[in-house]
C-alpha cells in the first residue's frame, strides 16, 4: 500500500472515530456535570503529583545534603499531604467517572433495547440472536470501560506529560532534552501497537458474535442436537471457532506485551542516560544530587502513563470497535409497521362514502397482494379476497403455499410489495402498530409463554384484566380443568418458554390469552396443529366458545377446523387457486376436494 493511500485511510479513519464519539456523546451529554467534575479534578490531582518530586529535590539539596535538619520535617508532611490530596482526587476523579459511565451506559443499553425490539420482523431473519446479544451485553460494557480507564484517563495521561515536561524544562533544559532523545523511538512504537491493535479487536468483535450466535443457536436446539448425536460435530463448530477468537487476541497481546516491554526498556535507557550525563557533573558543581533524583523521579512518572497507554488503547480500541458495531445497529432503519407507508395508489382506503355496501360489509379485504421475502422470488402474487364481519374464513393449500405469509402481512410483520390490505375499509399501512394489533389477536402453533404464571401469561395482551377474568377465560377454554389435572391453579409458575407445559396445555393458555384480550379480529394460524386427539377434543368447545360471534381468520390443517368456516379459501403456489363454501368446493372437485380427501387419509391413518 503507497504512503498516499496509508494517510488517505488514517484521515479517514480519525473522522470515522470523531463521529462514533459524536453519536456517543448523545448518552453522555445528559451527565455533563459528572463529566466536568472529572475534568476539574484531572489538573488538581496532577498538580500535587507534579510537585512531589521537587520537594524531594529540595529536600535532599537543602536539608540532607547540608545536614540541615531543621524544616525536614515540614517538608515531609507537606510532601505527605500532596500525596493525600492527589489520592481523595484521584477517588473523586475516578468515582465521577464510573458513576458517569453507569449512567450513560444505562441510557445507552435502553436505547440498543428499545430499537432492537421495534425492529420489523425481516430485521430478524437475518440477524442472528447470539449476534443481538453480542452487542446489547459485551459490547456495552466494553463502552463502559472506556469511561473507567479509557478516553478520559488518556486525556489525563497527556495533560500529566505535559505537566512533568514542563517541570522539566523549569529544573534542566539539558537534562530535558537527554532525556527526550528516546521519543522518536515511543512515536514509532505507540504507531505500531496502535495499528496492530485496531485491527486485531475489530476481529476479536467479529468472532466474539459468532461464537455467541453459535451457542445460543445449539443450545436453543440441544434436544435435535442430542437426538441426531451432533454433540461431536457441534464441539468441532465450536472449537474451530473458539480458535479463530483466541488467534485474534494475539495480535492485540504480542503488540500490547512488546509495547509494555520496550515502553520499560526505553524509560531504563532515560534515567541511565541522565545517570551517565550527571556522573561527572554532580562533583563539578554544575548539578546537584537532588536535582539528578528529582529527574529520575519525574522520568519514572513520565514512562509509567506511556508504558500503561498500551492497557489504556486496548480498551479505547475495543470500545471504538463495539461502538462501530452499536452504532451500526442503531442506524438499521428498519422500523416495525411504519405509520402512513401507504402506497398512495389513489384507491380509497378510507371515508364509507367510496365504499359499496358489501365492502362496508367487510372486516379485512386484501387487494392484489403481492409479496416476496427476498428480491424475484414472490410468495404472493395479487391475491384478493375478503373476510365479512362476524365471519369465519379458512385458509388452506399445501406447505409453502402462503397461507402464514397472510397473517404475518395483515399483522404488519412484513411489509407489502404490492396491492393493500384493509382493515376495517382502512389501509393497515396508514394505522400505528398500536392499533392495528390491538383490533387483531394471532394465536400460532407455537406458542411461546414467558417465565412466571400462568395467569401472567394470559395477560399478556390485557395487563388490566383482573383475576376474575383470567379464571372466565381459562375456564371457557377448558384450561381450568388442565390446571385441576396438575393440582395447581392460575397462579402456577410458568418456566422458561412454558417447557413445564406440554403443547397442548400452552395452546390452552393461548386460547385463554385470546379470549381476555377480546379482539376484533382473531388469527388462529395453525393453532391445533400440536394438538393430540385427547387434547383438542379437551378443547374443542373452548375453541368454539373463543370464535362464536367473532370474525375469524384461520390457517386451518384440522379438518374439523376448516368445517367450522363459512368459506374456505384455498392457495397454490401464491394464487388464489379456489374460494367458496365447503360443499361449493367439494362440489366442485378440484384442489380443496383432493386436499381433503389428503387431510382425510391422514387422520385415519
Amino acid at each position: 500500500m503507497s504512503s498516499v493511500q496509508q494517510r488517505g485511510e488514517e484521515v479517514l479513519g480519525k473522522a470515522y472515530d470523531r463521529r462514533l464519539v459524536g453519536r456517543l456523546w448523545q448518552f453522555v451529554r445528559p451527565h455533563w456535570v459528572l463529566l466536568l467534575l472529572a475534568m476539574a479534578l484531572i489538573p488538581i490531582a496532577i498538580g500535587f503529583e507534579v510537585v512531589q518530586p521537587y520537594l524531594l529535590k529540595q529536600a535532599i539539596d537543602k536539608h540532607i545534603a547540608v545536614h540541615k535538619l531543621a524544616g525536614l520535617g515540614v517538608i515531609a508532611a507537606v510532601y505527605l499531604g500532596f500525596v493525600i490530596l492527589q489520592q481523595l482526587a484521584g477517588y473523586g476523579q475516578l468515582y465521577a467517572l464510573q458513576l458517569l459511565g453507569q449512567r450513560s451506559m444505562h441510557q445507552l443499553r435502553l436505547a440498543t433495547y428499545r430499537h432492537v425490539i421495534t425492529r420489523r420482523a425481516a430485521f430478524y431473519d437475518r440477524m442472528p440472536v447470539g449476534r443481538l446479544l453480542t452487542r446489547m451485553t459485551n459490547d456495552v460494557e466494553n463502552i463502559n470501560e472506556m469511561f473507567a480507564s479509557g478516553v478520559v484517563t488518556l486525556l489525563a495521561d497527556g495533560v500529566k506529560l505535559l505537566a512533568i515536561v514542563g517541570m522539566m524544562l523549569y529544573l534542566n533544559v539539558q537534562l530535558t532534552l537527554i532525556t527526550f532523545l528516546t521519543l522518536p523511538l515511543l512515536v514509532v512504537l505507540v504507531a505500531w501497537a496502535r495499528r496492530i491493535m485496531r485491527e486485531s479487536f475489530r476481529e476479536i468483535r467479529v468472532k466474539l458474535a459468532a461464537l455467541n450466535a453459535m451457542l445460543q443457536e445449539h443450545l436453543s436446539g440441544v434436544k435435535v442436537v442430542q437426538l441426531f448425536r451432533r454433540e461431536r460435530a457441534a464441539q468441532v463448530e465450536y472449537d474451530t471457532i473458539n480458535r479463530e477468537h483466541r488467534d485474534a487476541y494475539l495480535g492485540a497481546i504480542r503488540a500490547d506485551a512488546g509495547m509494555y516491554a520496550l515502553v520499560e526498556a526505553i524509560g531504563i535507557l532515560a534515567a541511565a542516560s541522565i545517570a551517565w550525563y550527571s556522573g561527572a557533573r554532580i562533583g563539578e558543581g554544575a548539578l546537584t544530587v537532588g536535582l539528578v533524583v528529582a529527574f529520575v523521579e519525574y522520568v519514572n512518572k513520565f514512562f509509567i502513563p506511556v508504558r500503561d497507554f498500551s492497557a489504556k488503547y486496548t480498551v479505547m480500541q475495543s470500545a471504538m470497535a463495539s461502538a462501530e458495531r452499536i452504532v451500526q445497529l442503531l442506524d438499521t432503519q428498519e422500523v416495525d409497521a411504519p405509520e402512513g407507508t401507504a402506497s398512495g395508489d389513489g384507491r380509497p382506503a378510507t371515508g364509507n362514502g367510496h365504499r359499496t355496501a358489501a365492502e362496508t360489509a367487510d372486516l379485512v379485504r386484501f387487494e392484489d397482494v403481492t409479496f416476496g421475502y427476498r428480491e424475484g422470488e414472490r410468495v404472493l402474487d395479487e391475491v384478493s379476497f375478503a373476510v365479512r364481519k362476524g365471519s369465519t374464513v379458512a385458509v388452506v393449500g399445501a406447505t409453502g403455499s402462503g397461507k402464514s405469509t397472510l397473517i404475518r402481512l395483515l399483522a404488519r410483520l412484513y411489509e407489502i410489495d404490492g396491492g393493500r390490505i384493509l382493515l376495517g375499509g382502512r389501509d393497515v399501512r396508514e394505522m400505528t402498530a398500536a392499533e392495528l394489533r390491538r383490533r387483531i389477536t394471532v394465536v400460532t402453533q407455537d406458542v411461546f409463554l414467558f417465565a412466571g404464571t400462568v395467569a401472567e401469561n394470559v395477560r399478556l395482551g390485557r395487563p388490566g384484566a383482573s383475576d376474575d377474568e383470567v379464571a372466565a377465560a381459562l375456564a371457557r377454554v377448558g384450561a381450568d380443568r388442565m390446571l385441576e389435572r396438575r393440582g395447581v391453579d392460575a397462579s402456577c409458575p410458568v418456566a422458561e418458554r412454558g417447557s413445564n407445559f406440554s403443547a397442548g396445555e400452552r395452546q390452552l393458555i393461548a386460547f385463554a390469552r385470546a379470549l381476555v384480550r377480546d379482539p376484533e379480529l382473531l388469527i388462529l394460524d395453525e393453532a391445533t396443529a400440536h394438538v393430540d386427539p385427547e387434547s383438542e377434543a379437551f378443547i374443542e368447545d373452548g375453541l368454539a366458545a373463543l370464535m362464536a360471534g367473532r370474525t375469524t381468520l384461520v390457517i386451518a390443517h384440522r379438518l374439523s377446523t376448516i368445517r367450522r368456516a363459512d368459506r374456505i379459501i384455498v392457495l397454490s403456489r401464491g394464487h388464489l387457486a379456489e374460494q367458496g363454501s365447503r360443499s361449493e368446493l367439494l362440489a366442485r372437485g378440484g384442489l380443496y376436494a383432493r386436499l381433503e380427501r389428503t387431510f382425510a387419509r391422514g387422520q385415519a391413518a
